[in-house]
């Protein structure tokens, strides 16, 4: 490990770094509680997509982890943002019930009107080929498009690409990025993505901070168990200091993969990562 800068701010993955399923992992709670008592500035950046945020903060307050308000960001409320900002108003949405309400919160959806868009999540129960090939057909215009015309440009929208997930048996299942990947080639589009790794998605969740950075001196620290979603290019861009956890979905050899840029630190758990840095 190279010598730890100053660390003013963290910015937290969830899944497999502070739980994993409906447990927590040891001593990430205790953990949490030592940043809030040493005034440590923090959000939580998950790409989870399975639920609503409301709800995935519900479930981690029955794992006895505490989250306040404007601290957990996720990749449902990143795509509602984007669907406001792009003024799109009827999406074809693969996503859970809890997931697709928030993804449409303030939007009003005319169900008369022809879909838009598509926006991908991870939600399992409905990456199937019935509502996949629904969304090839709506990106590529099929039942609106006249022959000889030009098919409208509709965006995909993905709240994530990661190539698999730690599942609840401790091992590793299929996540989101295959079947984005699949609608990109069949489509000839390319993905916007939302969620971690993206530096945008990083950049609004440290707007959130505000005032709370302005003052302090150092660099963002961001803490994850995926080399490549949690610590990849929006995290090396913005040069946040990256620090990889033995939890989770990491495997042997992941921070000296072949093509992937070395995490700046690697520790065997969030909470090791915060009693080292709060000690010191």
């Amino acid at each position: 490990m190279a010598n730890r800068p100053v660390i003013k701010a963290l910015l937290i993955d969830l899944s497999g770094t502070i739980h994993t399923d409906t447990q927590p992992i040891p001593m990430s709670s205790h953990a949490i509680g030592r940043l809030r008592a040493a005034s440590l500035p923090f959000r939580f950046c998950s790409n989870m997509s399975k639920e609503s945020t409301a709800a995935l903060r519900d479930r981690l307050d029955k794992m006895g982890i505490q989250t306040h308000d404007n601290e957990v960001w996720t990749s449902i409320g990143a795509v509602n943002a984007l669907l406001r900002a792009k003024g799109l108003t009827r999406p074809f949405i693969l996503a859970s019930e809890t997931a697709e309400e928030e993804c449409l919160r303030g939007i009003h959806d005319d169900q008369a009107l022809p879909h838009d868009s598509v926006v991908v999540t991870f939600a399992p129960a409905q990456l199937n080929y019935v509502a996949l090939n629904t969304a090839f057909r709506v990106l590529m215009g099929e039942h609106h498009t006249q022959r000889g015309q030009q098919r409208p440009d509709y965006p995909l929208i993905a709240t994530h690409r990661a190539r698999y997930i730690g599942d609840s048996d401790g091992a590793l299942s299929l996540g989101l990025g295959p079947f984005v990947a699949a609608l990109e080639n069949a489509t000839g589009r390319t993905a916007e993505i939302v969620g971690k790794p993206e530096r945008k998605f990083f950049e609004l969740v440290l707007n959130s901070l505000g005032p709370e950075l302005q003052d302090r001196e150092g660099v963002v620290a961001v803490i994850g168990d995926d080399i490549q979603t949690d610590l990849g290019d929006g995290a090396v861009e913005l040069g946040f200091w990256r620090v990889l956890v033995r939890s989770g979905k990491y495997r042997d050899g992941d921070e000296s993969r072949a093509g992937i840029r070395p995490p700046d630190e690697v520790c065997d758990s969030f909470a090791s990562f915060v009693e080292s840095l709060l000690d010191k």
